[in-house]
């Protein structure tokens, strides 16, 4: 059982669930391309290994095999540097509250000490994944700064996250970047349909972005059969990939929930902008891609 972290956080009988297996692979493949890829890093993340904390032989792990998938280690490290692109162009307009649904081991708050003080950043997740990550910033000695909120939520449950958002403190009369990265691959349709109508509810010049997985006949030949592969082990983890998405069809949604822009940001575009000229190849296939929202 946990202990509570503070009289605010408290959570009766709340189990501390671990995060699961998808947080922890995608926080040591962050690390692991610092450590193996060549560098300059496209993303310089090895706080994630910390939290994860999976001990010193974690990387003989078989998913940890460098040349295994890099397709799929390149997505995890291009999504998350989007994002925080993102936000950097989005703070020099003003904008001030940062919400990452779905965090898992995100470590934003953690890593861009030069951005996050100046924001107030919301990080949306199931409760007892959140309050063991809570438990490990407080062992590491990063602690729980005043602009940094924990929103417990589970996107499956049919629940508003909007409702619970803004009961955590966030302002819906101010602009926000939202990032949902990694996050509609494990949703339902009908889950993602929601969360993007809630969305919409975003004060005007708010900016969300969302990944989003492509059919398996749509993704080019060799990264298929990774893939493949891929969605055959999460199955057998018991994390199975549910949604997939053209991108005509999901930009279509976001138009019909009421975004006043909606655009897909292939991988092509994506590869040129973060991989170009790089001597290891490595790169993102077009398996899973982003849509940009605007309010």
């Amino acid at each position: 059982m946990c202990e509570p972290i503070g009289e605010d956080t408290a959570v009766p009988d709340q189990i501390c669930a671990e995060p699961s297996s998808t947080a922890v692979r995608t926080a040591l493949w962050r690390a692991l391309h610092v450590q193996h890829d060549d560098s300059p890093p496209v993303l310089d993340d090895e706080t994630g290994l910390r939290l994860a904390g999976p001990g010193e032989e974690w990387r003989r792990r078989p998913d940890m095999e460098p040349d295994d998938n890099p397709f799929a280690r390149a997505a995890v490290i291009t999504r998350c540097r989007f994002a925080e692109d993102l936000v950097v162009e989005e703070v020099r307009r003003g904008v001030r509250q940062y919400v990452v649904l779905g965090a898992g081991l995100d470590t934003f708050a953690q890593r861009r000490t030069d951005l996050a003080p100046a924001l107030s950043i919301f990080e949306v997740d199931p409760p007892g994944p959140q309050l063991w990550k809570r438990r490990r910033l407080v062992e590491l000695g990063f602690g729980i700064p005043p602009w940094l909120h924990f929103v417990p939520f589970d996107f499956e449950s049919g629940g508003s996250w909007w409702d619970e958002l803004v009961a955590g403190g966030f302002d819906p009369d101010r602009p926000a970047v939202v990032a949902s990265l990694g996050v509609s691959t494990y949703l339902s349709k009908e889950a993602i349909v929601g969360m993007l109508r809630q969305g919409t509810a975003l004060a005007p010049g708010s900016t969300l972005v969302t990944t989003f997985q492509l059919p398996l006949e749509m993704i080019e030949p060799g990264p298929r059969e990774l893939r493949a592969r891929v969605e055959k082990a999460a199955r057998a983890s018991g994390t199975p990939f549910t949604s997939f998405f053209a991108p005509e069809e999901i930009v279509a949604l976001a138009r019909d929930a009421g975004f006043r822009t909606s655009e897909h940001v292939p991988a092509a575009d994506l590869t040129e902008r973060y991989f170009a000229g790089r001597a290891d190849g490595l790169r993102p296939s077009n398996a899973e891609e982003l849509l940009v929202v605007t309010t």
